[in-house]
């Protein structure tokens, strides 16, 4: 099998592995090299009856947070269709997503909740998004940092031509290999927020999903060609 169909998938475990499974099924050979892995936290919870609803921008915050409470009873506000999921397979019935990105994520919330009302997000150590600044005046809300990303020292792997990067901390690690795990390589990054780390690098094609989601990283790399 030809080095050009292999592809790096640079996000943590487990979401690694399912997008592996994706991307075999679509006919490429997946090289699982996580440059980050992710750390649950323990924080102190605040006191669940003071919150209105929940706010989950990513899988690993709905895993974190599921695990430190058997709460399920709040109203979920979740960023995309796969963390509204992971959030339902968790225990959580009330379940609404945005089907975007952050942006879409507080509009939702704006939308949604009543002045006054109060919404607890379980984020990471360093979020994507200042949520609580985005909603000011809008909404009260109190952010809770429940997992940590943290990069692992990877190396770029041999004979792959195509990346993927999910998020800008993966983005921010692989732009600290340096300009030849990037040279000549293709990436499809899952927004343009994810992708900024990469700017100035010698990346030979940049792709950024028409939608911010797997299905959309997946539909920008495309198929295998044929015979390669």
């Amino acid at each position: 099998m030809s080095d050009r169909r292999r592809v790096w998938v640079t996000r943590a475990e487990p979401g690694a592995s399912r997008t592996a499974g994706r991307l075999r099924a679509m006919g490429w050979e997946p090289v699982i090299q996580p440059l980050l892995a992710i750390h649950p936290l323990s924080p102190d919870l605040p006191d669940l009856e003071g919150f209105d609803a929940l706010a989950f921008t990513s899988r690993n915050g709905v895993s974190a947070f599921a695990a430190l409470t058997p709460r399920r009873d709040l109203r979920v506000f979740a960023v995309g269709e796969a963390t509204a999921q992971a959030a339902r397979e968790a225990g959580f019935a009330d379940v609404q997503s945005a089907d975007g990105a952050v942006d879409d994520l507080v509009a939702l919330i704006a939308r949604e909740m009543q002045p006054g009302e109060r919404l607890l997000a379980p984020v990471a150590r360093e979020p994507v998004a200042d949520l609580a600044g985005l909603l000011t005046g809008r909404v009260q809300v109190e952010t809770l940092a429940v997992y940590e990303a943290a990069e692992t020292a990877a190396v770029a792997p041999d004979g792959v031509a195509d990346i993927l990067i999910h998020s800008p901390r993966a983005a921010k690690a692989l732009a600290a290999l340096g300009a030849e795990a990037v040279d000549r390589h293709r990436i499809v990054a899952i927004s343009a927020q994810a992708a900024a780390p990469l700017n100035g690098l010698p990346v030979a094609d940049l792709r950024i999903a028409t939608h911010p989601s797997e299905t959309g990283m997946l539909e920008a790399l495309g198929k295998p060609a044929r015979g390669v």
